[in-house]
């Protein structure tokens, strides 16, 4: 048999000792076995396993043993493989027991009669290779699944067909007060207005490319209290579980829109005082200034002088009107910034 540089610590589950010898030699021919355990029934085979220094690779399983057998056997073996591939080593070939067990945690199921070292080699790391690329693959998965339930932002997917929610993040949960079975049972409509329903139509019209993001822009949601927000949405397309469905990225703007809304207002304000302290402002201190110049100056007679005075007290009257507005209107920025 061609070297490896891999070595494996493999466990062979077997009872009968003609068979663990054979087994053995041509263990021993395969040339990437680093140490062999034998275990002779359920319990001394449990006992090898739970022990973490053994760190078992491989597990080549005899399902007929003295205190455990078949189908049990199999998953109780299973539950305490830690996901290392078993390969069952059986005299009786049974097809439909063969596809069951694969279903049960199996990787492997090869037949006494046939076996030897060549098809043990293969068989060994082809399914322990398998078996890494698997449980990377379920890291991958499982990493990608806490992306998406521990994101602080609202997430969900849904089916394009059909519309149901297929999964929602507990972030949407907190956020929209639905529970997640609630969610499960609703489609995508009952969370929008009425009044939206053209602009979601418009929406899933647009042609997606898979994996895709989309922005979408700003709509309005509902949550179960009644409260409607304004949201962002991005959207990417995907195939989950076998269905075409669209995974939905929610960003709630409700309270930065307000601020907006709410700048704006002050800016309004605040050019209204700038145009009247240019305009309005001016006219009457233009006039007061003139008419105390001519007093000044001596140019009128001391019978006009009373007509003079009217006018500066009106005009001074006046212009005390117009910075009372000022401050008025100053005190309403203070006012909205209060409510925000």
């Amino acid at each position: 048999m061609k070297g490896t540089k891999s070595r494996y610590n493999v466990l062979v589950v077997e009872d009968n000792l003609g068979d663990y010898v054979l087994i053995a030699d041509y263990l021993e021919d395969t040339n990437i076995i680093k140490k062999l355990f034998k275990a002779e029934d359920f319990k001394n085979a449990k006992q090898i396993l739970s022990e973490p220094e053994n760190e078992i690779d491989i597990i080549l399983l005899d399902l007929s043993l003295p205190d455990k057998d078949g189908e049990p056997l199999l998953k109780a073996v299973h539950l305490l493989s830690q996901n290392k591939p078993i390969i069952i080593l059986t005299g009786y070939p049974d097809a439909d027991f063969a596809i069951k067990s694969l279903a049960l945690g199996a990787s492997d199921y090869l037949l006494k009669d046939v076996l030897n070292s060549t098809v043990l080699h293969k068989s060994i790391l082809y399914n322990i290779e398998r078996n890494k690329i698997l449980v990377n693959l379920r890291k991958s998965e499982q990493r990608y699944s806490d992306l998406f339930h521990f994101s602080p932002l609202p997430m969900w997917v849904f089916d394009q067909e059909t519309l149901k929610f297929l999964d929602v993040n507990d972030a949407a949960i907190q956020h929209y007060g639905y529970s997640y079975e609630e969610f499960l049972e609703m489609d995508i409509t009952q969370i929008r207005p009425k009044e939206d329903m053209p602009a979601l139509n418009r929406s899933r019209k647009m042609e997606r490319k898979p994996h895709e993001n989309i922005f979408h822009g700003e709509f309005t949601h509902l949550k179960k209290n009644g409260e409607r927000i304004t949201v962002e949405i991005r959207s990417n397309s995907f195939e989950y579980k076998g269905k075409k469905a669209q995974i939905i990225l929610v960003n709630d703007v409700t309270e930065r829109n307000r601020h907006i809304e709410a700048v704006e207002k002050q800016n309004e304000i605040l050019k209204d005082i700038a145009w009247t302290q240019s305009h309005v402002v001016r006219a009457p201190l233009a006039r007061l200034m003139g008419l105390v110049s001519v007093l000044r100056d001596g140019k009128i007679e001391e019978n006009q002088k009373e007509n003079f005075y009217e006018h500066i007290q009106k005009s001074a009257e006046e212009l005390d009107v117009i910075i009372k507005g000022v401050v008025d209107m100053s005190q309403q920025i203070e006012i909205n910034k209060g409510e925000e």
